[in-house]
């Protein structure tokens, strides 16, 4: 008996390599490389490919129809409804009719309860939704249905790991949204090999995309996140589909931040907020009196910055706290915003402003479970750890929003005008920003403020 050929295939591309070795040529990762069973090939009386990689007509290839663009006719299908507000704005105004959505996130942080409250409200909405479970039981499902505010019972539950009859179901009833949960416990019988390796996530997202593709079903894939937060699998499965979700949140905190990667029908990088309740996900409409609510005014360290996610200004606020060092070397302990960036900063203000923090222990958090990744908030920063250095509080109505070079120079940043409106909006009277960067008409009710230097503004503030 032949003995079955196998394949060692990188997790992390899907890369093939005829033997194991420790790093993976084509991506360069670490210890990835799987074994599996290799494809069967189908044989013929010839070689099927040319040394050029085309196949002839002589060989059984036909020629496709090639028509111009501006031939192409249609209209862009209604999208549909979730009657969640912020899961339909972050997929740019509802689910597109034969879509495909990749959702991922770490274990219990809903993705499941957002896929069977979506499913339930398509149902009273008129739209059908399939419900493929390939993790959890009929009874597990249930559980949750009940917990749900909104009723999922009449959504319809296929409990099935086979791709072939979960297909064949959805073609047989034709729901306007198929949802699988999640991709890794699927598996076709086309391929050897155990569910969730590279071969068998790559080719089931890749004929639930022509399902999709072909039936206009939009369909909904949960994916497993690996130790570094990506999608577990090759880096393909996010290349084939149309949109890429990932859920954030803490698991200590009430409310969770779904936000997109990739959105062929919107914008990237929007992000929607909910709240986590015992009856599921609820909406919430205005992020930053979330992030702002419980908000110590009177206490020194603590500044508000104006971040543009995607295309919604959020009023966040950045904590910062410098008291002296207990050991021989000082901290740097920074949540929520990149550490070299701190240390770059804390080097700008000693050299720039006079404030040395060489004997001192530096904290800084960003309030909300929320990263700090644009360069328009190191101005909330710098004045955070000025204030704690002074041991005096901010004004409580100002924002803070603007880049810091490494000459202490305020930079602008893009698109102040959204995050001025989002500070008139929260009741916030004064701004700080670049002075280059000052709007000739400001919204009513908030005085900005131009400033140069990081040392002109602490001559602002604390002189």
């Amino acid at each position: 008996m032949a003995r079955a050929k196998t394949v060692y295939r990188c997790a992390d591309c899907g890369a093939d390599h005829p033997k194991w070795s420790g790093r993976c040529d084509a991506c360069g990762a670490w210890n990835s490389l799987v074994e599996e069973m290799a494809a069967s090939k189908a044989t013929g009386g010839g070689s099927a490919r040319r040394a050029g990689g085309t196949r002839t007509l002589a060989e059984g290839g036909s020629v496709a129809p090639t028509p111009r663009l501006r031939d192409v006719k249609g209209t862009e299908a209604a999208r549909w409804k979730t009657g969640l507000g912020e899961l339909d704005f972050v997929l740019g105004g509802g689910i597109v009719p034969g879509s495909m959505v990749l959702i991922g996130g770490e274990p219990g942080i809903g993705k499941s309860t957002l896929l069977l409250q979506v499913a339930a409200l398509l149902l009273a909405s008129g739209q059908r939704a399939l419900y493929a479970s390939g993790e959890e039981s009929a009874l597990q499902v249930k559980l949750r249905a009940d917990r749900l505010t909104d009723s999922a019972g009449d959504v319809e539950l296929l409990s099935e790991t086979n791709l072939e009859t979960i297909l064949a179901t959805a073609a047989s009833r034709a729901p306007a949204v198929l949802i699988v949960d999640s991709i890794q416990t699927v598996f076709t019988a086309d391929l050897e090999g155990a569910p969730g390796n590279v071969g068998q996530v790559r080719e089931c997202a890749a004929r639930l995309m022509r399902f999709a593709k072909e039936s206009g079903t939009a369909v909904f894939v949960v994916g497993h996140v690996t130790k570094g937060g990506g999608i577990a699998g090759p880096k393909t499965l996010e290349h084939i589909v149309d949109t890429v979700l990932y859920f954030e949140g803490e698991g200590t905190l009430d409310h969770r931040l779904i936000r997109a990667t990739k959105n062929r029908f919107g914008s990237v990088d929007e992000i929607g907020v909910f709240r986590m309740t015992q009856e599921g996900l609820t909406p919430v409409s205005n992020p930053s009196e979330l992030f702002l609510g419980d908000r110590e005014t009177q206490a020194s360290g603590s500044a508000i910055t104006a971040l543009l996610e995607g295309t919604r200004p959020v009023l966040i606020e950045v904590q910062a706290l410098a008291a002296k060092a207990g050991f021989g070397t000082p901290q740097r302990v920074a949540t929520g915003y990149d550490g070299r960036r701190l240390a770059l900063l804390l080097a700008v203000l000693d050299k720039r402003a006079g404030l040395s923090f060489a004997q001192l222990d530096v904290f800084l958090n960003v309030v909300g479970g929320v990263r700090l990744n644009e360069p328009a908030g190191d101005l909330a920063v710098a004045a955070a750890l000025a204030s704690s250095i002074y041991d005096r509080a901010l004004p409580p109505n100002a924002v803070f929003v603007g880049e810091v070079g490494l000459g202490g120079e305020i930079r602008p940043v893009s698109q102040v005008d959204r995050r001025l409106a989002e500070a008139a909006n929260l009741g916030m009277s004064r701004v700080y920003l670049a002075e280059r960067a000052a709007p000739r008409r400001a919204p009513r009710g908030i005085d900005v403020v131009g400033v140069r230097t990081v040392t002109d503004l602490f001559a602002r503030l604390f002189s």
